[in-house]
Formats: C-alpha cells, structure tokens, sequence
C-alpha cells in the first residue's frame, strides 16, 4: 500500500526563485508551449516523465505515443500523481491536468487516446524532465 503524498506549497516567490520563466509561465499560470518545440515531443528513450515542479514520477515512457499533435502524448498516468480539473478558457470546455504533488499545469486530457485506456494526455515538455531507465 502506497502512503499519500505530502502537498508540496510554495509562494509564486519561491516557484520563480526554482523554474525559468517559461517553466513558471507553464506551470504555475497554466500556460502552453507552442506545438513541435518541446524537448519531449518525440523522445523515444525509455524511462519515467517527471513532474518539473516537484520531480514526482507522472508518466511511464511505455505509455507515450505519437498523437501527431506536437505535443508528448501519454495514454495513462501513474496512478494518484496526476489530477484533474475543468478548464473553460479561450471560449472552450476541456479537461486540464496537474501534478497532484506540487498543483503545476501540465497540460490537458482528451478522450481520443489509444486502447486501453482511450485516453490522451496531452502534455507540455517544459512541464517534464526525464529520467533514462
């Protein structure tokens, strides 16, 4: 059995003090980066995509695919590392999604992934660091 991850909570302060500008615009005023720039987009190496917030384990690299969207693609997440919330900006409903540790804006999930799980989470490179197996 897991225990339940501590919150981490930091002033906007002491969030700019630890990520760079782009970092911080992302992750902390829920911003994206543009389609096909990402460092991450299209890695193939395995290994884990974590938070680049807090360093929390998200994403495993089995389920990364290539959804054509210029974003990193993930069919599933960790279990209880990724939460999720309504988004209704720019005019438009969508599901966004954040690291359950730290609160960062990592990017948005949609129900047009692959099987098994037929979910897409769409996520911002800069939102990721990656750790080689």
């Amino acid at each position: 059995m897991s225990e339940k991850n501590e919150k981490i909570e930091k002033s906007d302060e002491e969030w700019k003090k630890t990520l760079s500008p782009e970092a911080y615009q992302v992750l902390r005023q829920h911003g994206t980066e543009r389609a096909f720039t990402g460092a991450y987009y299209k890695n193939k190496e395995d290994g884990t995509y974590l938070c680049a917030g807090c360093g929390e384990a998200l994403f495993a690299s089995g389920t990364k695919f290539d959804s054509g969207t210029g974003w990193p693609s993930f069919y599933d997440a960790a279990p209880g590392k990724v939460e999720s919330t309504v988004d209704k900006s720019f005019g438009m409903t969508r599901v966004e999604v954040h690291c359950a540790k730290c609160g960062g804006h990592l990017g948005h999930l949609f129900p047009d992934g692959p099987q098994p799980t037929g979910q897409r989470y769409c996520i911002n490179s800069i939102s990721l660091k990656f750790e080689k197996k």
